[in-house]
């Protein structure tokens, strides 16, 4: 696995501190760290849980894609 920089920057964007990001999703600090550092996977409940608060692809979010939208 690899660092997720993307939910790093989508939660700077949403002006989210890391403790606010993992109480949104139900979850510890330590636990988000594990999965922006790539050492865990990240639910996929959990992944769209990010998607519906930051409006943005789980594959933006995942590194699989520059474009942020949703493609509709």
């Amino acid at each position: 696995m690899y660092p997720l920089k993307n939910i790093e920057a989508e939660r700077a964007r949403a002006d989210m501190t890391r403790k606010e990001l993992a109480d949104s999703l139900g979850i510890t600090e330590k636990t988000l760290r594990t999965w922006i550092r790539g050492i865990y996977a990240i639910p996929s409940n959990k992944l769209l849980a990010m998607q519906g608060l930051f409006r943005c692809s789980v594959d933006y979010l995942l590194g699989l894609t520059d474009q942020r939208e949703i493609k509709k």
